[in-house]
């Protein structure tokens, strides 16, 4: 599998990432054909080699005419539908513009619907988050990781006039990654840069274990004195199991104490949090303060869903807070098999490890179904779809 992991010493921004991208073998004709695609008229992109601090470089830079910007999330969402673009940089775009249409909400107290972007909603950084998902499809990029952020300090003049670094958006964006600032006065990551990470990373911290078949460095705009103001990215091959000693991925893990909670609030929050995202829901029962019994919530997701469900916890629960870390998950391989039985059509859940059968279940909901339709006791069907697996199983080794 094919990983893309960003270096991120001294911050990203969307001109950053598709610099890098370029550097590390993008095709730049191939990427402005497929932008072309977008209804944004009056821009063109271009590429050069530049110096940063000593060390080499491509800036990206793309340039319009445009004056007036200040585009909703509707309004773009519906220049990315419009573009025919490969689905699945289609769909990275969309959740890149969703999830920062929902940081400009909460850190402006509007509705998403009625949020709008200023600097993001220019033609240039549409250019620049539909440009770097474009890239990543085009050099095969499926999973994303990225390290500790440098976000800077200082001030930095937007629309909405003079604001701390990280700005509000930026920081909403950036919450539950790793940050730090070196102290330099200057933002080092930009909304575009800390939605395209915080939306595509699922993994944070050092690099993963890969072999690494490209490196790029994406200039910024600006040349630092302190440092090179590049991002560097690393392309390569996702090492195997064996060589992580056999953890597949990291996940967090979001953690709350409950005792003032009726059950019916917890079973419609489980149902909540699995739409949501999350990879698995439970509750232990624990012993609280005062001798309460009372339940610890725990909540499993991928790390970029964080934010989005503690929220919801907060939201739906009566926990006032909540902990989390990253966990190690190994998991084995699955798939569905159907299997034929004299009462109808089951799945069967079947998994592995290195070719071998390890575990086969029947779907709980085909075999309820099935018991309801056929008026048969639940046991038998799933007593028929085990055997006929078996039965198929035997006749295949």
């Amino acid at each position: 599998m094919k990983i893309a992991y960003f270096d991120c010493f001294s911050g990203i921004s969307g001109d950053m990432v598709l610099g890098a991208l370029v550097d590390a073998g993008c095709d730049l004709s191939h990427l402005e054909a497929e932008l072309r695609r977008l209804p944004l008229p009056g821009w063109k992109i271009s590429a050069e080699k530049v110096t940063r601090r000593g060390l080499a470089a491509t800036h990206v830079k793309v340039e319009t005419s445009e004056h007036h910007h200040h585009r909703g999330l509707g309004t773009i969402l519906g220049l990315i539908a419009k573009a025919d673009l490969p689905p699945r940089a289609a769909d990275r775009a969309r959740r890149v513009f969703s999830r920062l249409g929902e940081a400009e909400a909460r850190a402006h107290n509007v509705p998403v619907e009625k949020a709008h972007f200023h600097e993001v909603g220019a033609v240039d950084a549409i250019v620049d988050i539909v440009g770097a998902c474009l890239g990543f499809e085009l050099m095969g990029i499926e999973e994303f990781a990225c390290s500790a952020l440098n976000v800077g300090g200082g001030r930095v003049e937007t629309q909405h006039g003079t604001l701390p670094v990280p700005a509000p958006a930026t920081a909403e964006l950036l919450r539950g990654a790793p940050t730090y600032s070196t102290g330099i006065s200057r933002e080092l990551v930009t909304p575009t840069g800390a939605a395209i990470a915080s939306t595509l990373a699922t993994q944070w911290g050092p690099m993963p274990p890969m072999t690494t078949a490209a490196i790029g460095y994406g200039a910024g705009t600006a040349d630092l004195a302190e440092q090179p103001n590049v991002l560097r990215l690393f392309v390569g091959e996702q090492a195997a199991r064996e060589a992580s000693a056999g953890w597949d991925e990291s996940v967090a893990v979001i953690e709350a104490n409950l005792d003032d909670m009726s059950p019916q609030i917890y079973g419609y929050f489980v149902e909540r949090a699995l739409e949501a995202g999350a990879l698995d829901v439970f509750a232990t029962p624990v012993q609280m303060k005062k001798n309460r019994p009372g339940q610890l919530l725990t909540v499993l997701c991928e790390p970029a869903a964080v934010q989005r469900l503690t929220d919801l916890i907060f939201r739906e629960t009566t926990t006032i807070g909540v902990r989390t870390y990253t966990a190690q998950r190994r998991t084995l391989e699955r798939e569905h098999v159907a299997v034929e039985t004299p009462l109808g059509t089951v799945r069967i859940k079947v998994s592995r490890c290195n070719g071998h059968i390890l575990n086969a279940a029947p779907e709980y909901e085909d075999c309820q179904r099935i018991a309801a339709e056929k008026d048969v006791p639940l046991k038998q069907v799933l007593a028929e779809a085990t055997f006929a697996f078996q039965k198929r199983r035997e006749s295949s080794e």
